[in-house]
């Protein structure tokens, strides 16, 4: 059995197939297994049988949506931890190896991920801007705590950059099929509620925002984030830790207005002073931010897209904080 399953769902995504299953192929690690979930009709699926490595596995998508793909990869999967790949995002050589590491090292944490490189539309490359709660590289341990990290600054745990062990997987039912938007974040969420999480500066995984016919650039509009419901669920059953209970509501704040600015992007301001209505968050200018644009002709609010242009001198500001720092580490 091989130590480690990389799930990959392909759809549609021909052109960068290749680069990914490449930066698995040139692993220091080798023993794994890659199992490609194909419901591709743009000639991706020719792409993959092109590879003769026998380790690669081709199954057939049962049912629509990634989440479903991935649920059926985990299905499949022989080893003992399964590593997460988007067929457009692509790992550095040690990204398996620092997992493993980090496996062996915190065998009681419920999920493993590690720093990342975003290539942005203009193909700038910028490394994540982590939270002050993570000490700088080349630290690698257990989180002091998750959702205080995932406010405070980029998400630890993205899907292209994390593996989680399949009995925990198990446990938590896998990706929420329901959700095309935000089952990722649900999934570690729903972990980090029961386990510690382990991160490492090493092993960097690349995540595109320079591809085309990724799920983020969809518009189309989210009732409601499917963490915010996961979160409730949790409240209402005693299952939130007192002591996560505070930066645990701060989190699900955050995802209530990401989802805000998301129906904003499709034209459904509505739907954004909804998701704002109870949302309760320690930082009041971000809630408000989002509501007075909620208010605002959609037109205007499309054409001047100030969610991306403070985004982007928030990424550009926190990469220069971070490099005079010393906390970056190629």
């Amino acid at each position: 059995m091989p130590a480690v399953s990389v799930v990959i769902p392909l759809k549609n995504k021909g052109p960068h197939i290749a680069c990914a299953l490449n930066s698995v192929l040139a692993q220091t690690f080798q023993d794994f297994e890659i199992i490609v979930v194909d419901g591709s009709t743009d000639g991706g699926t020719e792409i993959v049988r092109e590879f003769a490595d026998p380790r690669i596995r081709l199954i057939k998508e049962e049912k629509q949506g990634v989440s479903a793909a991935r649920n059926q990869g985990i299905a499949a999967a022989r080893g003992e931890l399964i590593a997460f790949l988007d067929a457009d995002d692509e790992w550095t050589p040690r990204h398996l190896e620092t997992l493993l590491r980090l496996r062996e090292n915190y065998p009681e944490a419920g999920a493993y991920g590690t720093a990342r490189l975003t290539i942005m539309e203009d193909s700038t490359v910028l490394v994540s801007s982590y939270s002050d709660d993570i000490p700088p590289a080349p630290w690698e341990g257990l989180l002091p705590n998750y959702f205080r990290a995932a406010v405070r600054g980029t998400s630890p745990l993205l899907t292209s950059i994390v593996a989680v062990p399949k009995c925990i997987l198990n446990e938590m039912g896998g990706f929420n099929t329901n959700a095309w938007f935000g089952e990722d974040a649900d999934l570690w969420g729903r972990i980090a509620l029961k386990y510690p999480v382990a991160f490492s500066w090493d092993g960097m995984g690349i995540y595109h925002e320079d591809t085309s016919n990724r799920a983020t650039n969809k518009k189309k509009p989210i009732r409601e984030h499917v963490f915010v419901i996961s979160a409730r669920t949790a409240l209402q059953a005693g299952e939130v830790p007192p002591e996560l209970k505070e930066d645990f509501l701060e989190y699900v704040a955050s995802r209530q207005i990401q989802i805000a600015y998301r129906n904003l992007e499709a034209g459904r301001p509505d739907l954004a002073r909804d998701n704002l209505k109870g949302c309760k968050t320690r930082y009041l200018w971000k809630k408000y931010w989002a509501l007075l644009w909620a208010y605002i002709p959609s037109r205007i609010y499309l054409t001047l897209k100030p969610h991306r242009i403070i985004k982007m001198l928030y990424n550009w500001n926190e990469t220069i904080r971070c490099i005079l720092a010393g906390k970056l580490r190629f």
